[in-house]
């Protein structure tokens, strides 16, 4: 990953009191803006690990704002927790409300959602809880790919304890075959391995509700997602393109690569997947 670009940061107060970070990457006086980004990270991590897609992003005339879910990086809240059901949905319409608030009125807005970001973005879009003009998804969580054992402490430990928190699960050398970014991974201080009960209902029970929203599909989608992803089902992703509408989602898959598509050895061919795809659309 390169080095992070020149970006501000800001919080917003949250219905419970937490602050939530927001770290924006602006464009450079003399670049046109084409759009706004949305980045929404994964699970354990933070949006300041997105610094290397939002300077892409920038260079091709897309102004990117990206933040720390609840329970996650600079924001507040316990690592790995979710204190409501819709806390996450909640916070992206906040985001997403006041990202409308300062941006051209005629400029388009898109979510780029990665993982669990992914599955959030997604469930944002079937939910139509804001209008948004695209959607990107890296490698989603619509299928955690969870074993017979995991089912039934999900099914048990959201009701009698939502809010005990164990590890993820997330093995950091399946993210990506570059060592350093292993290496980086392992060594940030912002990244947890930490989920309750409750997030874990979320990411198990969401993807089945976007499954059943995909043949209504409407918003024009990019899905750009890991053949050899260890940590979750890629299946997942090839089922809800097959389920939507012709032509509604363009579905990529990068058959050797792993989890973290934008943080592998060979990211070039994912680059050029997004930026043509913006080109045509936007």
């Amino acid at each position: 990953m390169s080095a992070s670009g020149e970006s501000t940061l800001s919080t917003f107060v949250a219905s419970d009191g937490d602050n939530i970070v927001i770290q924006d990457w602006p464009l450079e006086s003399h670049i046109n803006l084409r759009g706004v980004v949305i980045l929404v990270h994964g699970l354990g991590e933070h949006a300041g690990r997105y610094a290397h897609v939002a300077e892409q992003l920038n260079s091709w005339g897309f102004a990117v704002r990206g933040y720390d879910q609840c329970g996650h990086g600079e924001s507040g809240g316990l690592r790995g927790s979710l204190p409501t059901d819709t806390r996450l949905l909640d916070d992206l319409a906040d985001i997403v409300d006041s990202t409308r608030a300062r941006m051209p009125k005629d400029a388009p807005l898109i979510l780029l959602g990665h993982s669990m970001g992914g599955l959030v973005a997604a469930r944002f879009v079937s939910l139509a809880l804001r209008p948004v003009d695209g959607l990107v998804l890296s490698s989603p969580a619509l299928d955690p790919g969870l074993n017979i054992v995991q089912k039934l402490l999900l099914a048990v430990l959201p009701k009698i304890a939502p809010n005990l928190r164990v590890g993820n699960g997330v093995k950091p050398h399946y993210i990506s075959h570059d060592p350093a970014v292993v290496a980086a991974y392992r060594a940030d201080s912002q990244v947890h391995d930490r989920i309750s009960g409750r997030l874990g209902r979320f990411i198990a029970t969401a993807g089945l509700k976007v499954f059943d929203a995909a043949p209504r599909w409407t918003v024009q989608t990019l899905l750009l997602f890991a053949g050899d992803d260890r940590l979750l089902n890629p299946e997942g992703s090839r089922r809800f393109a097959a389920a939507a509408p012709a032509g509604v989602i363009r579905a990529i898959c990068f058959e050797s690569m792993y989890h973290e598509i934008f943080n592998e050895l060979d990211v070039q061919p994912v680059f050029a997947a997004l930026k043509q795809w913006l080109d045509e659309k936007f």
